[in-house]
């Protein structure tokens, strides 16, 4: 009897699903030998050592061997809930909330458990880029939502009104925004909560950088609670805490809502990681101070950064950040696209940055430059940038 000697085809399952172009580009950036990157978000400290030492006195005592429950240990679970209280934001740690492998797992899981085939989900962008996948992931249709560039990247309520049909499910708010390092109003984010009960959406409001906001306060849906059965928090460690290797974060959400989603988190990963979990227990037991030290640092990085961009000129405009450490200049020199001009920058002048395109159609024409790097990174990246814009 022959044996076959094809294999089977890779396609169906991830079909019409890319590469993050975040990922992309720095994966383009480690064939080069000197590049500055500025591209992905990766704070440039290292996790606070108060964090570490109980992870590693968990590890030493044993008690990160094992499984956690699927929701995650349940003195990690009581004290997110005490931490959220002190914002106005109420959740019972037992059957509301639950500890993920980071936030992008949490929006995942999110999806997979309320959507079904075909339904649509509203991105208002420029966003994350990775949310689309996620969509795709479940089986839902992105549609694309343009925010209202010329006040602040606000939500525009008109266009999002007439993108919802009788298929759209839920919306994804980034608040603070990733890439445009801006924050929505209360007003604002009120307005899109009505529109959400009109049309019977799900509101997920991914909120990884709401502790890094310069002098500037932002508003979450998460306080409304008249909302609550329709919303989900989702939190990160990653950027707040400098622990994006650690991979930790947690939803938050009305309990029928979590009991749903945690039968797909148990599919996925079965629990988050127990060492990680008890690195976010000490996070936010003991790293308050850490993180207002971190944002004054990335405060002072980020004038820096303004402060050489208008150097340049009229080679880019772009507004000041309020919130999250990136900038999101519009290119104002003839360029093809700015993910030509992104890739041209990194094979000439050796500075990675992401092509704005990466986060929707919004962003065509601009670049996400991080500032969560070291000073000289960023002095020495601008210093390529502008000899190269000079070169044309």
């Amino acid at each position: 009897m022959s044996v076959p000697t094809e294999l089977p085809a890779v396609r169906t399952g991830s079909e019409g699903i890319s590469l993050s172009p975040i990922k992309e580009m720095e994966l383009r950036a480690s064939r080069i030998p000197g590049v500055i990157s500025l591209a992905q978000g990766i704070p440039s400290f290292d996790t606070p050592e108060v964090i570490v030492r109980r992870a590693i006195a968990a590890l030493k005592e044993g008690r990160a061997s094992k499984y956690s429950l699927v929701t995650g240990l349940p003195q990690l679970r009581e004290s997110i809930e005490q931490h959220l209280a002190k914002s106005g934001i109420f959740y019972d740690f037992e059957e509301e909330i639950l500890v993920t492998v980071g936030a992008i797992e949490a929006i995942t899981a999110t999806l997979l458990a309320v959507l079904v085939p075909g339904d649509e989900v509203l991105l208002p962008n420029p966003c994350y880029a990775s949310y689309q996948e996620a969509v795709r992931i479940a089986h839902g249709q992105p549609i694309w939502v343009p925010l209202d560039e010329a006040h602040g990247w606000a939500l525009d309520i008109e266009r999002l009104e007439a993108a919802c049909s009788k298929k759209t499910k839920a919306i994804i708010l980034t608040n603070p925004n990733n890439p445009t390092g801006t924050t929505y109003s209360r007003e604002n984010l009120l307005a899109v909560a009505a529109l959400a009960v009109r049309h019977n959406l799900f509101i997920l409001s991914d909120e990884v950088y709401k502790d890094i906001t310069f002098d500037h306060p932002y508003p979450t849906l998460a306080q409304e609670r008249q909302f609550r059965n329709r919303f989900i928090y989702v939190f990160s460690f990653s950027k707040s805490y400098a622990m994006t290797g650690w991979r930790i974060g947690f939803l938050a959400a009305e309990k029928s809502l979590v009991h749903e989603i945690r039968k797909v988190h148990d599919a996925l990963v079965t629990c988050a990681p127990v060492i990680s979990q008890y690195a976010a227990l000490a996070a936010l037991e003991l790293a308050g101070s850490d993180i207002a030290a971190y944002c004054r640092a990335y405060q002072q990085r980020r004038d820096t950064l303004c402060q050489r961009m208008a150097e340049m000129g009229e080679c880019f405009t772009f507004a000041m950040p309020v919130a999250a450490y990136y900038l999101f200049p519009k290119i104002c020199v003839p360029h093809e696209s700015s993910r030509v001009f992104a890739i041209d920058l990194l094979e000439k002048a050796h500075v990675a940055v992401v092509a704005g395109s990466a986060f929707g159609p919004a962003g065509e024409g601009h670049i996400r430059i991080c500032f969560a790097r070291n000073t000289e990174d960023i002095e020495e990246g601008m210093r390529r940038i502008k000899k190269y814009m000079e070169r044309k």
